[in-house]
């Protein structure tokens, strides 16, 4: 990597034990890339907990630290996070680097300041997943659905002029960069996220059991998943845990079992011996298919958004396949590819050592790689503008 000015600043939205998912991931792999450069955030929960690979680190917080609940529930305070990140002082950092999906784009930098966004999402729930997020809301189902849509409005306001304000937008994503052109107007290269692929053994025997790995919260759309398994009568097991498992509990047939939330150990053996990985949400990138992948199982997923970037499709003809793409977020379509799937045995033409082969392009070697390039352009296309602007500022007036 070129030489880049220091000290460098790496903001993120949040530090907490809960986050513990692709953002947190990329984060830390700035963190490494840039030397451990000063660290901010609106809270942090992590630095003084032992085993956090934080603990020991000065991370600069605003005033939502000091709030009650402050650090366990920052997403309480949603109407006061924009006001939050903006009172950060990053003064001093020539090279600001942020990583956001909510807020942390959004703070303030001066011209003579280069800052370099990772975007993981805009917000999903301001934009295009507003209506989605409305109808599962316990207050909008209260009466409060129109405060929380004018709240809505007022973020995406603050979302879009606060989207102008880094020098350069990464995606993690071609769906991401495309979300953020439509709602932002900007153009944003595209460096996927890394995926710990050496975690994972491939050459394990396999069952004959699916799989569905994540969050249980309502856009993950596990509940399309269990009911395709309830009529297939295929063996699912679903690990994860969130607001949904009562009820997914309750839809859940013999052949569908939910274990909840498991430890790294026992979902990496999971990964390793399922037959298949079936994923039925819309992701902006989606890591959990690729460690599938790098465990050595197919995967049966949306043919939609992020998993585009990741995934061949062995039905339509790609050229080293790591799965079937199912075309809608329905319970038919799901049905039909699990079908087809076991019909034609297509496990027996997805080798595992090709979908590893296949994941470790997504390697943190590889994103450390592609990240450097990405900030050195940014960073030289930076200080190409602000030779311009001293060269025109030399230029007596007339």
């Amino acid at each position: 990597m070129a030489q880049l000015p220091a000290p460098a600043a790496l903001v993120h939205e949040w530090f907490t034990p809960r986050s513990v998912g692709g953002a947190e991931l990329v984060v830390r792999e700035l963190d490494a890339l840039l030397g451990q450069p000063a660290l901010f955030s609106l809270v942090d929960g992590e630095s003084r907990r032992g085993g956090s690979w934080l603990e020991g680190r000065t991370i600069h917080t605003s005033f939502v630290q000091g709030l009650p609940w402050g650090v366990s529930h920052v997403q309480q305070y949603l109407p006061l996070l924009p006001l939050a990140i903006e009172q950060l002082d990053l003064s001093g950092y020539p090279l600001v680097l942020s990583s956001s999906h909510l807020v942390a784009k959004g703070v303030l930098t001066s011209p003579d300041q280069c800052h370099i966004s990772y975007v993981h999402t805009p917000v999903r729930y301001a934009w295009d997943q507003m209506h989605a997020y409305l109808r599962q809301s316990a207050l909008a189902r209260r009466g409060l659905g129109p405060l929380i849509r004018w709240q809505l409005h007022r973020l995406r306001q603050w979302d879009l002029l606060s989207a102008q304000r880094p020098d350069a937008l990464i995606a993690n994503s071609r769906f991401t960069a495309a979300r953020i052109q439509r709602y932002w107007g900007r153009d944003a290269a595209v460096v996927h996220p890394p995926v710990a692929v050496e975690r994972f053994r491939w050459d394990q025997p396999r069952d004959d059991v699916y799989l569905c790995l994540c969050r249980l919260v309502p856009y993950k759309r596990v509940d399309l998943v269990v009911e395709a398994f309830n009529r297939t009568g295929l063996p699912l097991v679903v690990i994860g845990d969130g607001p949904e498992r009562a009820r997914l509990q309750a839809l859940a047939r013999p052949n569908v079992t939910l274990l909840g939330r498991l430890g790294q150990a026992e979902v990496t053996s999971w990964l390793g011996r399922c037959r298949a990985y079936v994923y039925a949400g819309l992701e902006d990138f989606g890591i959990a298919p690729l460690e599938a992948m790098a465990a050595g199982a197919p995967v049966i997923g949306l043919g939609q958004g992020g998993l585009l970037d990741t995934m061949r499709c062995l039905v339509r003809g790609d050229s080293q396949p790591t799965g079937v793409l199912f075309p809608q977020q329905s319970v038919a379509a799901l049905m039909a590819a699990l079908e087809q799937f076991e019909a034609q045995r297509l496990w027996r033409q997805l080798p595992a050592d090709s979908l590893r082969q296949w994941a470790e392009q997504f390697s943190p070697d590889r994103f450390r790689q592609r990240m450097a390039a990405a900030i050195e352009r940014a960073w030289g296309e930076h200080q190409r503008q602000l030779a311009q602007r001293s060269c025109a500022l030399s230029v007596p007036l007339p």
